[in-house]
């Protein structure tokens, strides 16, 4: 009896199961031996690892800020919304032309900066808001009943569009972000020097992802949005104005979106109109790495992106001899996910989807 299971279970193995098996394994012990040669070596103390801790966390906050416009777009229509990298520059890119720039050289940001920081930010979610409804209305809407790879090649000439749309208008080179006196610096927390910027980045983005948690869950527009993601016909017959919800959708993705750039700006100091591509990217990797379509998912998936962007490269291949390993932050990045990839294809916390959404 065990040697006919056995020889059944050879029978059933698959080639490719091999392979990928082997393909884990190394990765894995490659992973773990470059942590043990480099934590051995000493090379960096405990203080340093801390702060390339805080960079990655503030690093995912922004992934994090900006999956959750992929996340909520996928579970309400199961697409993916190839702009909303657009959406994430087009809201920042503006405030910064229009607002920080001569608030800043008025000196009315230095003179009052949490004024100054708000108005910029209504008017990045603003814009962000207002290009996601019109880019929803006018290309996605028209769409809803088509295959989904309409819908798809639609996200993609969106993000196109978007690009060359505002580099027509504000031009194609990097716009610095002014200066916030209030920001500049370093705090101190428990014995570690870190920049005040990081800090806040780390803080507002939490208390936004809080927020948008409670908004989903609590409130009778978010239960209206859940029921529209369960079934739109169903949703509709209980009374639900569906298209109201999947704009409202679009809105608080590219709200959060708005909100990220003013973070981004903050961090990085630098807008320009291809500033949302590689965001854009590494948030929907972020948003299948936690689980697309869940909202605490897509904060967790992340958190660990920009961890692993942060941490990976110096804790992974610094003890293996490769040089300058912090230029190969994406392929630690995307290597780790599809490391958690193959061992839960539906992300951390993603559920398996049944056959008629996969």
């Amino acid at each position: 009896m065990e040697r006919s299971a056995i020889r059944q279970w050879f029978e059933r193995l698959d080639y490719l199961d091999i392979v990928l098996w082997l393909f884990r394994v190394v990765l894995i012990v490659g992973i773990v031996w470059g942590t043990v040669v480099t934590l051995r070596s000493g090379k960096y103390p405990t203080e340093t690892w801390l702060k390339f801790l805080v960079f990655g966390l503030a690093q995912g906050s922004l992934y994090a800020l900006i999956a959750l416009g992929y996340t909520l777009v996928y579970g309400v229509l199961l697409m993916i919304n190839f702009a909303h990298g657009e959406f994430f520059m087009s809201g920042i890119f503006t405030a910064t032309v229009f607002i920080a720039i001569p608030m800043g050289q008025s000196g009315f940001t230095d003179q009052h900066p949490i004024l100054a920081l708000g108005i910029i930010s209504v008017v990045a979610m603003a814009v962000s808001v207002g290009i996601a409804v019109l880019t929803e209305r006018v290309a996605y809407r028209p769409l809803r009943r088509a295959p989904r790879l309409v819908p798809l090649i639609t996200a993609i000439g969106a993000s196109f569009f978007w690009q060359y749309f505002f580099r027509g208008l504000y031009g194609s080179g990097i716009t610095a972000f002014p200066d916030v006196a209030l920001l500049k610096g370093t705090w101190i927390i428990g014995g570690i020097e870190l920049l005040k910027s990081q800090v806040i980045v780390i803080i507002a983005s939490v208390l936004l992802l809080i927020g948008l948690y409670i908004f989903v869950k609590r409130t009778k527009i978010g239960k209206a949005i859940r029921a529209v993601s369960e079934n739109k016909d169903i949703a509709a017959l209980m009374g639900i104005d569906v298209d109201r919800a999947i704009t409202i959708t679009f809105a608080v993705g590219a709200a959060m979106a708005g909100a990220a750039g003013v973070l981004y700006a903050l961090m990085y100091r630098q807008v320009a109109f291809m500033m949302g591509f590689f965001p854009g990217i590494k948030a929907f990797t972020a948003a299948v790495l936690g689980g697309i379509g869940s909202v605490p998912g897509a904060a967790i998936g992340g958190l660990l992106l920009g961890v692993f962007e942060a941490v990976g490269p110096n804790l992974f291949l610094e003890g293996v001899g490769i040089t300058a390993p912090y230029q190969l932050k994406d392929v630690i990045a995307f290597s780790m996910m599809v490391l958690i990839l193959l061992v839960r294809p539906q992300g951390i916390m993603g559920e398996p989807l049944a056959e008629k959404k996969a």
